[in-house]
């Protein structure tokens, strides 16, 4: 039913296989669209994305201690510390 395809990496050109495997787990999960890059490629951009995100200092609303956060707090809703806000929602 599947068989392996030869693509080529958006990002870097190199040519990469999309194997029958990975193309019968795409289906199953529902993707339409191939992969557009190399594993090498992903796993950079990957990495690039989560070390990139900005944390910023908050005060936890419920015990007081210093929160870091991944978005700014604005004042308009009240921010937890992790311990806080896993009691909260656990």
């Amino acid at each position: 039913m599947y068989a392996d395809k030869t693509l080529k990496c958006k990002e870097c050109g190199a040519e990469f296989v999309f194997t029958a495997g990975e193309q019968e787990f795409y289906a199953q999960r529902g993707f339409v669209n191939e992969p557009q890059r190399c594993k090498a490629c992903r796993d950079a951009r990957k990495a690039n994305s989560n070390s990139a995100r900005e944390m910023y200092t908050a005060v936890c609303a419920e015990c007081g201690k210093e929160a870091k956060v991944p978005f700014k707090p604005n004042g308009d809703r009240p921010v937890y510390c992790s311990e806080c806000f896993a009691k909260r929602n656990g």
